[in-house]
């Protein structure tokens, strides 16, 4: 009887939390939205957090980095460790904004010293949208299931088009060797994905493809949008 009682008094708490925890959310939209909108244009960098300051992925990410903000661009990463810091490391030696959108987890993830703006987040989904929407494109480093996440996050957006296109780049051509050879093979070939959707990203392997492929991309776009001037208005919301 005991067990009912407390189990009951469990759900009525619960439903008292739910309609207060909308706010909490707000909070976090408001708040994000408020400091990413002073940004300007920026690249969103993924990694793994379990990337050593010695690994060649990086010192890659630092230098990508660091030509990103060379070309105007400041650098958003998860604010963590690992590919994440050198994001954030790259940007800020070369002077440029360097932002950091940090989660709360259980194991209390600390923001890295090389974030000049950082947002903390309860809530992974409002996090995400920070990600996309202030975002001129993806570069995503090796990395666990978070990038993946966040790899495939994007892809979903662009395949159902909830969101205008725009550059995803996978940087290490051996670590996403075995990921391609799957969605080409498997994914592609089982009609679960077009053929076309693996156009939806680019494979590189060095800091200046990146910002090539960036920057390519965005001359076509505008070339097109002289041609159809109707596609200025075609913005990501």
């Amino acid at each position: 009887m005991a067990n009912k009682k407390r189990k009951k008094l469990d759900n009525e708490l619960t439903k008292m939390e739910d309609p207060w925890r909308v706010f909490r959310i707000m909070a976090e939209f408001v708040e994000g939205f408020d400091e990413m909108s002073k940004i300007g244009d920026a690249v969103s960098i993924f990694g793994s957090a379990r990337t050593k300051k010695t690994d060649r992925y990086y010192k890659l990410a630092e230098k990508t980095s660091a030509l990103l903000v060379q070309e105007g661009f400041a650098v958003i990463t998860g604010g963590g460790p690992g590919i994440m810091e050198a994001g954030n490391k790259g940007a800020i030696e070369a002077d440029g904004e360097s932002v950091g959108l940090n989660i709360d987890l259980p194991f209390e993830q600390k923001a890295n010293p090389y974030v000049k703006t950082l947002i903390n987040f309860h809530y992974f989904f409002c996090r995400k949208v920070m990600f996309v929407k202030y975002a001129k494109a993806f570069v995503i480093f090796p990395g666990g299931y978070g990038t993946m996440d966040e790899l495939f996050e994007s892809l979903t957006l662009i395949q159902t088009q909830r969101i205008e296109r725009f550059p995803v780049i996978l940087v290490g051509k051996d670590y996403w060797k075995g990921l391609l050879d799957w969605l080409r093979n498997t994914m592609a070939a089982e009609k679960n994905i077009d053929m076309k959707d693996l156009e939806m990203f680019k494979v590189v392997d060095a800091a200046e493809e990146v910002v090539k492929e960036i920057k390519d991309f965005y001359i076509k776009q505008n070339f097109e949008n002289l041609i159809d001037p109707k596609k200025w208005f075609n913005q990501k919301s």
